[in-house]
């Protein structure tokens, strides 16, 4: 198994995700209300799993060990347009979560920018996935020895095992924050 299987596997379950979100665009479009428990489902799976997850290993080891390498101009530069689209995936996020704050305090323009957020990021995901799959990630381990990619493979692993601890650990620090703010 190389690296990148173990990417395009995850590709496959944030592609689960556009289907649904694009049935939640059209219900916002219809009914005129936001499903708030969705959204923040949405907001949770695109921040733990398709971010830090899935891009945590994209960002802090494929590519940190490809930056190591000599790429050709085409990948270092397609590299560099991944990392880009991280971070408008992660701003997006953040967006649609204040949008979604907004409206569930009562701002009617917040449904525009709920439905809106949620579409661009429908939008994006597929189009990012493609790009990675088809273009960057089977030609970026040229670069790469066998026993580095035996060697990135277990990293992935590690960094997936210990991921579900930094959540939850995060959660109770919210939590002893918010008590502690408590009467």
């Amino acid at each position: 198994m190389l690296p990148t299987d173990l990417l395009m596997n995850e590709h496959r379950i944030i592609e689960r995700m556009i289907n649904p979100m694009n049935k939640q665009i059209a219900k916002i479009s219809s009914a005129n209300k936001v499903n708030t428990g969705f959204i923040n489902v949405t907001v949770d799976f695109i921040r733990t799993y398709a971010d830090h997850c899935h891009h945590g290993k994209e960002e802090g080891i494929l590519f940190r060990e490809l930056s190591k390498k000599n790429l050709s101009p085409e990948h270092d530069a397609t590299m560099k347009e991944l990392i880009q689209e991280h971070v408008y995936a992660r701003t997006t996020t953040r967006n649609l979560e204040e949008a979604m704050k907004d409206y569930a305090n009562g701002k009617a323009e917040a449904l525009n920018q709920v439905r809106r957020f949620l579409n661009d990021l429908v939008v994006f995901y597929p189009k990012h996935i493609e790009k990675e799959d088809k273009s960057f990630f089977l030609p970026s381990m040229q670069y790469l020895t066998p026993q580095e990619q035996d060697t990135m493979l277990k990293e992935f692993w590690d960094f997936d095992k210990n991921l579900i601890h930094q959540k939850y650990s995060k959660i109770a620090d919210e939590m002893e924050r918010l008590a502690s703010s408590l009467p």
